[in-house]
C-alpha cells in the first residue's frame, strides 16, 4: 500500500565478493528493528556462510517465490507478498541479479524499484564489477565478463551509499580460512580471481567510483547553498586554450601535473568573442581537442567578451584547484600599456591555484594578419585610389560652390563623410590615409591663412586634430563593422554548407561519392578526388572522383597518371592542387584554382565528414562480415549439436531394432519383431523428415526454391499434409473453400510443418484444432494448439533455423517453423504467431486466392 511517498534506498557497496557487504547489511537491521522500526528480509543470499546465517537471527524473513526453469526450482524475491505486508524497510539482497524467467522483471533492481515506489525503503547490496560502465574495465583486469549488471544511475540515485572496504590482504585470509568459498574452491579462487592485483585494482575502482559520485553530491550542495568559492575536495586542473603556438606545450605540462596524484581531472577552456566569430581556426581547434582526448581530458568551448574573466569563471564553475595559462606571447611594450591576460587570470583567480607557463612564443609577439583577409584585390585597389580620389573631389566641390560663408566645422563633415566612405571601400588604412589628405585639404584651402599650412585661429587647430581623431576612429569602426559583416555572413555560408552535409551524412546519404561531389559543387573545383592507401608506402588509389566544369573557368584536365597535378600528387608543384590529409591512410586532392585559406578550412571540415563516412563503411563491412560469421558459426554450432543429439538418437533406435532382429542368440516372437520393426520404421520417418528440413532450408537460403505458381484447391492440400496426425486434429475445413494461388506441393510442406509443431507441444490427449475461412483477397488457415505457447517477444525469431524455444526433447533440430516459412514467403503466403485464447499458439497461414473478389461482391 503506497504510502504517498517514495522509498528511500540504500546501497552497500564492494569492491568483490566476501568483503562483508551482507553482514553489515544484516548489522545495520538488526540496529533498525532495536529502535522500533518494522523491518523485514525480503531476501538474503548467505552463500552458506556460518557468519552471515547467524547474522540474520529473529529478523522476520518473507519466504521466497519458487519459479519452475528448465526442471531445477529457482527462488525468488516475492514482490507481491512483500507489498501486501508493507514494512517500513525491506531488506534485498544482490541488486544487479538476473530473476528467473516468467517474472515480472527482468532485474531484481526493477522489482527494488516497484518497493521503493510503494513507499519501502530498501537496503540492498552490489559489488563495483556489477556497475553497468565498469564491466569492461572488471573484465580487462580479471579476465571474467561480467553477465549480471545494474545500471549506473540506479546506484547513483541512492539516497545513501556506503562502501564495505576491507584490504586484499584480510580478504585473502578470509578467504583462506574458508568464511567466503567452501574448502574445494578456496585455492582455485586465490590463484584466479582473488590475486592481490585483481583486488587491488577493484578496490581502486570502487573508491574512484564513489569519489565521482561523492563530487555530484558536492556540486550539487555548492549550487543549491549558491557556494561560490572553490572547495579543493578533488584536484582539477583547467588549460586556457589561446589556439595559439603554445597551446600543445601548455596541455602536455598540465596532463604531466595531472598524472603526479591520481583522479586529478584535465579540463581545457577555449574562449570564443561574444559575436560568435571563431579567432582561431576551426581545424586548429579541433586538434587541440583531440590532443585533450588522448591525454585523459575533457576540452570545452565558453563563450566571453573578456577572456581572463570567462577562464577564471568557468574555472570556479567545476571548482577547479589550478589554472594553467601560458606567458603572454605580446611584446614587453605592449603588455606594458594594455596588461596581459595570464597576469589578469592571476588577478582575479582568488584561492585558485595559476600556473604560469612559459614556452618558445613567450613575449615574441603576435603576427598581424592581414585587415583585407576579407576583400578582394579590385576592391582593395578601388579603396587606394578612393582615399585620394574622395578628398580631391570634395575639395573641389567646396571650392566651386564656394566657401565663404560656410564654417571650417561643415566643410570638415563634409570631408568627414567622404572618409566614411572610404572606409566601407577599401577599409581602414585607406580611410586613415584619406584622412590625412583631407585634413591637409582643410588646412590648404579651408582654414585661414588659405593657400599655406599654418592655421592662424587656434580653434581650428582644435578642428583640425578633432577631425583626424574622429576620422580615424570612424574609419576603424565602419572598418570593423565591415569586416565583421563578412566575417558573419562567410560563418553563416560555411556553417549551412557543414549543416547541410551533415545532414546528407544522418539522412543516409553517407557515401564517399556525395562527399565529393558536394565538395566540387560548393567550391568550383575541376577535380576533386578521395584516396585512400593501404599503408604508408602504398600507391595511391581513388575512392570517389568528381569533375565540375563551369562556365566562368575554363578546368585544367587532371594529369595522366591519374592524380591531379603529377605523380607526386601535385599540391608542392602546382599552386591550383590543393591536398587536405584526413588521416595516415586518407586524402582529398582539389584541383582548379588557388584554394584560399579560409575555404581550406571548410574543405578540412569535409574531409572530417569524408572521414566519418568511411570509417562508417569499414564499421559496417566489419558488421556485416562478423554477422554472415556468427551466423555461420551459430548454424554449425546447432548442426553439431543436432547431429550429435537429435540425428544420433533415431539412428540409435534402428541400431537397436536392427541387432535384436539379425542377432542369431534371441529367440523373437511375432510380437516383438514386430515392436522392432515399428521402431525402425518410425525411427527412418524421424530421420526423413530432419534431412528434409535441412535440405528445405539449405534451398532456402541459397535461393534455389522455384516454385511454380499456379490455381490449387486445399482440398489437394490439407489431406495429405496433416494425413500423419489425423487423430490429433479437429478438422473444420468447408468444402466451398475458394481456389488460391500458389504451389501446391511446397504449400504442403509449409501446411504439414506447422501441424507437426502445434501437435509437438500440444500437452497429450489434447487435439489440435485446424480451421479455414475464405476473405476477400487471401484464404485463411489458422492452426490452434493449447500448449506452453511462446512469450511475445520470443515470438519475432520463432521463424530463425534451430529455434526450438527452451524445448530439449530429441523431436527435431528447431527447423520445422523455420522451413515453413521460408516457404511461405517462396510461393506468395503469409505465417504469422497469435496467442490461443485460454493458452497456447495459434499459427495462421494467409494464402492468396486466385481470383479475388470485387469490393462490390464482397460481403
Amino acid at each position: 500500500m503506497s504510502t504517498g511517498r517514495r522509498g528511500r534506498l540504500t546501497v552497500y557497496l564492494g569492491a568483490a565478493p566476501g568483503v562483508g557487504k551482507t553482514y553489515a547489511m544484516l548489522d545495520e537491521a538488526h540496529r533498525r528493528r532495536a529502535r522500533g522500526t518494522d523491518l523485514v528480509i525480503g531476501l538474503v543470499e548467505t552463500h552458506g556462510r556460518a557468519a552471515t546465517v547467524a547474522k540474520i537471527g529473529d529478523l522476520e524473513m518473507i519466504p521466497r517465490r519458487l519459479a519452475e526453469h528448465r526442471g531445477s526450482t529457482l527462488t525468488e524475491l516475492d514482490v507481491p507478498a512483500l507489498l501486501e505486508r508493507a514494512p517500513e524497510v525491506a531488506l534485498v539482497d544482490e541488486l544487479a541479479h538476473t530473476n528467473a524467467p516468467g517474472s515480472q522483471h527482468a532485474k531484481r533492481w526493477q522489482d527494488v524499484h516497484d518497493l521503493l515506489d510503494a513507499g519501502i525503503d530498501v537496503v540492498t547490496t552490489v559489488n563495483v564489477q556489477h556497475i553497468a560502465s565498469l564491466t569492461d574495465d572488471v573484465e580487462a583486469i580479471t579476465g571474467v565478463r561480467q553477465r549480471e549488471t545494474v545500471p549506473d544511475q540506479v546506484v547513483r540515485d541512492a539516497d545513501q551509499i556506503q562502501l564495505v572496504d576491507l584490504s586484499p590482504e584480510q580478504l585473502r585470509r578470509r578467504l583462506a580460512h574458508g568464511n567466503v568459498y567452501r574448502a574445494e574452491q578456496i585455492d582455485a579462487s586465490m590463484s584466479s580471481f582473488f590475486r592481490v592485483g585483481n583486488l587491488t585494482a577493484l578496490r581502486e575502482l570502487a573508491l574512484l567510483w564513489l569519489a565521482d559520485r561523492v563530487d555530484d553530491a558536492l556540486t550539487r550542495y555548492r549550487a543549491d547553498h549558491s557556494i561560490g568559492g572553490t572547495w579543493p575536495a578533488r584536484e582539477r586542473i583547467v588549460v586556457a586554450v589561446t589556439g595559439g603556438p603554445e597551446t600543445e606545450t601548455l596541455l602536455r605540462r598540465a596532463a604531466r601535473i595531472a598524472q603526479r596524484a591520481a583522479g586529478t581531472e584535465l579540463l581545457a577552456v577555449h574562449v570564443l568573442p561574444t559575436d560568435g566569430l571563431p579567432s582561431t581556426p576551426s581545424a586548429t581547434i579541433a586538434a587541440h581537442r583531440a590532443l585533450v582526448e588522448s591525454l585523459g581530458g575533457v576540452f570545452h568551448t565558453v563563450v566571453g567578451e573578456d577572456v581572463p574573466s570567462a577562464v577564471v569563471d568557468f574555472a570556479r564553475g567545476v571548482n577547479a584547484t589550478m589554472i594553467v595559462v601560458g606567458v603572454s606571447r605580446h611584446p614587453v611594450w605592449r603588455q606594458a600599456l594594455l596588461g596581459s591576460s595570464s597576469a589578469e587570470i592571476a588577478r582575479l583567480s582568488g584561492t585558485i591555484d595559476v600556473h604560469l607557463v612559459t614556452h618558445e612564443r613567450a613575449r615574441v609577439g603576435v603576427g598581424v594578419r592581414s585587415r583585407y583577409s576579407s576583400l578582394s584585390p579590385k576592391r582593395r585597389a578601388v579603396g587606394w585610389g578612393s582615399a585620394l580620389l574622395i578628398p580631391a573631389l570634395l575639395t573641389a566641390a567646396l571650392l566651386v560652390i564656394g566657401t565663404d560663408d560656410v564654417a571650417l566645422a561643415t566643410d570638415a563633415m563634409l570631408l568627414l563623410a567622404g572618409v566614411v566612405g572610404v572606409a566601407m571601400i577599401g577599409g581602414l588604412w585607406p580611410a586613415v590615409v584619406a584622412a590625412v589628405v583631407s585634413n591637409l585639404c582643410l588646412n590648404w584651402f579651408f582654414a585661414p591663412p588659405v593657400g599655406r599650412l599654418t592655421i592662424a585661429q587656434g580653434e581650428n587647430v582644435l578642428a583640425l586634430a578633432v577631425f583626424v581623431v574622429i576620422a580615424v576612429a570612424v574609419a576603424s569602426v565602419v572598418d570593423l563593422a565591415a569586416r565583421r559583416t563578412t566575417q558573419a555572413y562567410r560563418a553563416r555560408a560555411e556553417a549551412s554548407t557543414l549543416a547541410a552535409l551533415s545532414r546528407s551524412v544522418l539522412a543516409g546519404q553517407d557515401t564517399a561519392q556525395a562527399i565529393v561531389h558536394r565538395l566540387a559543387q560548393t567550391f568550383a573545383m575541376a577535380d576533386v578526388r578521395l584516396e585512400e592507401r593501404s599503408d604508408d608506402r602504398a600507391p595511391w588509389s581513388v575512392v570517389a572522383h568528381e569533375r565540375w566544369v563551369t562556365d566562368a573557368e575554363p578546368t585544367a584536365a587532371p594529369a595522366s597518371d591519374g592524380v591531379p597535378g603529377g605523380a607526386s600528387g601535385g599540391a608542392e608543384a602546382d599552386p591550383t592542387v590543393t591536398e587536405v590529409v584526413i588521416d595516415d591512410r586518407h586524402r582529398l586532392v582539389l584541383a582548379g584554382r588557388v584554394l584560399p585559406a579560409s575555404d581550406r578550412q571548410v574543405v578540412e571540415a569535409f574531409g572530417v565528414q569524408a572521414g566519418i563516412v568511411l570509417e562508417r563503411r569499414r564499421l559496417r563491412e566489419q558488421a556485416a562480415q562478423a554477422e554472415v560469421l556468427e551466423r555461420t558459426e551459430s548454424t554449425r554450432t546447432a548442426l553439431l549439436a543436432a547431429v550429435s543429439h537429435d540425428l544420433r538418437t533415431p539412428l540409435a533406435a534402428i541400431r537397436t531394432a536392427v541387432d535384436g532382429l539379425s542377432s542369431p542368440d534371441v529367440e523373437l516372437d511375432r510380437e516383438d519383431r514386430d515392436v522392432l520393426t515399428a521402431t525402425i520404421a518410425d525411427s527412418t520417418h524421424r530421420l526423413e523428415r530432419l534431412i528434409g528440413n535441412l535440405l528445405d532450408l539449405s534451398r532456402i537460403q541459397t535461393g534455389a526454391v522455384r516454385p511454380a505458381l499456379r490455381a490449387a484447391s486445399l482440398e489437394e492440400v490439407v489431406p495429405i499434409a496433416v494425413e500423419p496426425w489425423l487423430a490429433d486434429l479437429a478438422l473444420d475445413v468447408p468444402e466451398d473453400l475458394p481456389l488460391v494461388h500458389t504451389d501446391p506441393g511446397l504449400f504442403e510442406r509449409v501446411v504439414a510443418n506447422v501441424v507437426s509443431n502445434a501437435v509437438r507441444h500440444s500437452p497429450p490427449g489434447a487435439r489440435v484444432l485446424f480451421t479455414a475461412s475464405a476473405a476477400r483477397d487471401a484464404v485463411e488457415l489458422r492452426v490452434a494448439d493449447t500448449g506452453p505457447g511462446v512469450p511475445e517477444e520470443r515470438k519475432a525469431t520463432m521463424f530463425e533455423p534451430f529455434q526450438r524455444l527452451d524445448d530439449t526433447s530429441a523431436g527435431g533440430l528447431g527447423l520445422g517453423l523455420a522451413v515453413a516459412a521460408g516457404l511461405a514467403d517462396a510461393v506468395g503466403a503469409r505465417i504469422s504467431a497469435e496467442d490461443t485464447p485460454g493458452g497456447g499458439l495459434t499459427m495462421v497461414l494467409t494464402v492468396p486466392r486466385e481470383t479475388p473478389l470485387d469490393d462490390g461482391m464482397a460481403s
